[in-house]
């Protein structure tokens, strides 16, 4: 009993730390946004387009490391497959490419809640040490997510 009363305290006591980097919840910042221009180079194993806009990232801590979830925003309506691609990673950061299979050609457009598509990958313990920063690529934009 003693033992659960000195658990939950001292996990009250680190989430009431506000912005402080003790607060597990605060390890990565709000992710932001840059505007660029990707040429579209194919992956030789990875045929799939980058898919347009990244909308949002987030990284969510589990007990084994953490969730790196991304939503992006696509032309039209169909696309499917989505994944998030490792495509460089230094001694600080790693960088995904958002792809996803197209759909079929004259698929429409469609309203902008049925163009959304999310993907995700998760990141080790070991991933995590090292880590400061997570960006994620798309077509006409990246996003940043740094640690605090």
């Amino acid at each position: 009993m003693l033992r659960a009363f000195l658990a939950l305290t001292l996990c009250l006591g680190l989430a009431a730390c506000g912005q402080s980097r003790l607060n597990p919840l605060n390890w990565f910042g709000g992710d932001r946004e840059e505007r660029i221009e990707v040429t579209e180079r194919a992956v030789a194993r990875d045929p799939r387009p980058l898919v347009a806009e990244v909308t949002s990232l987030a990284i969510e801590q589990t007990t084994s490391g953490a969730i790196v979830t991304a939503t992006a925003m696509t032309e039209r309506t169909g696309y499917w497959q989505a994944d998030l691609i490792e495509v460089e990673r230094t001694e600080t950061g790693i960088v995904y490419e958002f792809r996803a299979a197209a759909p079929p050609p004259g698929a429409i457009a469609g309203a902008a809640p049925t163009r959304q598509i999310v993907a995700a990958t998760t990141l080790g313990r070991r991933d995590l040490a090292a880590v400061r920063s997570v960006t994620v690529i798309g077509r006409e934009n990246r996003r940043t997510i740094e640690r605090r």
